[in-house]
């Protein structure tokens, strides 16, 4: 059965903090809040934990899953980013953008699209997310909390503990944090929007 931390999206306690990043590293998945909606989250290199998140979504490995980075200097230890795209990431960062990249050899290849070797990063910008990234010390691997046949993302942190608490070690009761998913900007080839979400499209000249 999953626990479940009552943590301030202000201002996180650090000790709930620190438990939840060591349910991270011992190879839990996670519920947390984030600027957009709630998410999945794993540790980087758990191929257990990931498989347990892509049977909770019910998607395959075609659909990107994302590293959550804690700023742009990390995003790019995982992401090939020449100086056009790092402009662009430098104006939409901290923000709701998901922005699909060609991954580097720091990224474990079983996360990557099968065909593409493409990787979700973003960095968010919310309190409990960039604490727990700052301890963890290494981007959370993470999908929305979107489950099969729902029409939007799970937004009571309640209702995902009746839904999931079974399925998850760790749900963080952030409060209210939005049930609109990140926008998805395809950065490999020109910029595409693959997603229109919370972010707004018009930052990188799209409608």
């Amino acid at each position: 059965m999953a626990q479940f931390f009552v943590i301030h999206p202000e201002t996180p306690q650090q000790r709930l903090i620190r438990e939840a990043v060591k349910i991270i590293r011992e190879g839990g998945v996670i519920v947390y809040p984030t600027d957009s909606c709630y998410a999945l989250g794993c540790q980087l290199g758990d191929k257990g934990a990931m498989e347990r998140i892509l049977r909770i979504r019910q998607i395959d490995q075609k659909h990107h899953l994302t590293l959550i980075c804690h700023n742009l200097s990390e995003l790019a230890n995982y992401a090939r980013v020449d100086n056009a795209q790092f402009r662009l990431l430098k104006a939409a960062t901290p923000g709701s953008f998901t922005f699909i990249l060609q991954a580097t050899k720091e990224v474990p290849r079983r996360t990557l699209h099968p065909k593409r070797s493409t990787i979700g990063l973003r960095v968010p910008d919310h309190p409990v997310t960039l604490a727990l990234l700052e301890e963890l010390g290494e981007p959370i691997l993470s999908s929305t909390l979107m489950l099969p046949d729902d029409p939007d993302p799970l937004c009571d942190p309640y209702d995902i503990r009746d839904r999931l608490e079974h399925q998850v070690d760790l749900i963080i009761d952030g409060g209210w944090c939005g049930n609109e998913p990140t926008t998805v900007v395809d950065l490999c080839d020109g910029v595409e929007l693959i997603r229109r979400g919370k972010g707004e499209p018009a930052l990188f000249g799209l409608d």
